[in-house]
């Protein structure tokens, strides 16, 4: 998954396992441990199996200004290649 595409994944508002997969590379059986420490690290009751798309940005140490950046990079690369 290039910056671009992740990009795209975290802006959503909820995280679901399909989403969380992509974003760590990991099995389902593994992304299925990730969510249940982030629920339990939560203050507040989620009653839905997705989770906030910032918490697990914030989770994952995820950097948005560095994708950001590597995205427009991708995107001038593109171009120059034209």
């Amino acid at each position: 998954m290039n910056a671009k595409e992740t990009l795209k994944l975290v802006s959503k508002t909820w995280c679901n396992i399909n989403d969380l997969m992509k974003l760590t590379g990991l099995s389902r059986s593994s992304v299925l441990k990730i969510r249940n420490k982030i629920k339990e690290q939560l203050n507040y009751e989620i009653h839905t199996r997705d989770l906030p798309m910032n918490v697990v940005v914030d989770y994952l140490k995820i950097d948005i200004n560095y994708l950001k950046v590597m995205s427009t990079r991708e995107e001038k690369s593109n171009e120059n290649d034209k």
